[in-house]
């Protein structure tokens, strides 16, 4: 459905020239999901809104290739790049707070890509948004249509993102951090409204997330992203079967169990990540890695394919004779 190829995204800031997304390739099958993991500027978002054709500005360079069901998007106008939005590819962005216009009703905020990209009348327009609201199980589906997004919970607001960007039945939804300051039973509820919504509308999903535990159960792919590079990508199952990377690892550590002991301190991923502007020249996670070498310092390390389309970047990955030893 998506095909990414050496995407690079760059901004020019008053401390030079800051390399977000670094050499990232992703392959998004028709039907499937992909989840893009990684830790707040990692480069998720950046990547997937490039991708789009969502960044703008005079300080924005992107490089690469992005073809979207055989079109090339790099090579098309910004004005045709918008025309494949909302039946081609959606968004489901962050916060759906900021995300929803405060000043107008959820009946109209719904109703406009139903009437600029599917050509409905007002009548007719309001009668899909009223399916759509059930389709995302909201109860009592006319009266919210009259409501400001103030007068909803998260959960609710989070629901209406996701029937606006559903709404013209696209072929490709981009899912970023759609269950951010959600309660665990709602996070629960969304994830799971996303799955099955990728089911019966035969849509491929992408899922960008934090959390590992996230992409556990919603995903057919992971691809794990960390200072702007894919640092590890399998399908789900063989990832968490046979995980390369010690970043990887470090992620999965710090999700909260229930076996953990009340008052037990979450295990945390020490130091950060490097300066996008001054990269160090060898590997990115090197500082902050248990197993780091000194070649882990001197040379920057290429994807390795270690079969059935697991690849990982890393010198010493785990199950590694030197890892082991540590």
């Amino acid at each position: 459905m998506m095909s990414i190829k050496n995407l690079h995204v760059r901004f020019a800031t008053p401390f030079g020239l800051l390399e977000a997304v670094r050499a990232v390739d992703l392959e998004i099958p028709a039907g499937a999901s992909l989840g893009i993991v990684g830790e707040s500027g990692s480069g998720k978002t950046v990547a997937c809104r490039a991708a789009m054709g969502l960044l703008s500005g005079s300080n924005v360079q992107r490089d690469g290739t992005v073809v979207f069901d055989g079109k090339e998007l790099t090579a098309m106008t910004r004005e045709q790049v918008r025309n494949e939005f909302g039946t081609g590819m959606a968004m489901i962005f962050q916060d759906p707070m900021t995300a929803l216009n405060p000043v107008r009703r959820i009946g109209t905020q719904l109703s406009e890509s139903l009437r600029l990209r599917l050509g409905m009348d007002k009548k007719a327009a309001l009668a899909r948004c009223a399916e759509l609201l059930s389709f995302v199980r909201i109860p009592d589906p006319e009266a919210m249509l009259k409501k400001f997004p103030y007068q909803l919970s998260g959960g609710m607001r989070q629901r209406v993102m996701i029937a606006i960007a559903i709404s013209c039945n696209p072929k490709l939804l981009f899912a970023d951090e759609p269950t951010t300051a959600l309660d665990v039973t709602v996070q629960a509820q969304i994830l799971q409204l996303l799955s099955e919504l990728r089911r019966d509308l035969k849509m491929s999903m992408v899922l960008i997330t934090h959390d590992l535990g996230v992409v556990a159960n919603h995903t057919d792919y992971v691809a794990v992203m960390y200072a702007g590079e894919v640092v590890e990508q399998a399908t789900t199952a063989e990832l968490f079967a046979n995980m390369k990377m010690p970043y990887t690892q470090a992620l999965l550590n710090s999700i909260p169990n229930i076996e953990m002991k009340s008052g037990a301190r979450l295990q945390v991923i020490e130091g950060r990540l490097p300066n996008p502007v001054d990269r160090p020249k060898g590997c990115g996670f090197v500082t902050r890695c248990t197993y780091a070498q000194q070649k882990c310092h001197d040379e920057h390390p290429p994807l390795v394919d270690a079969g059935n389309g697991h690849l990982y970047r890393c010198w010493y990955p785990l199950g590694h004779t030197i890892a082991r030893k540590q």
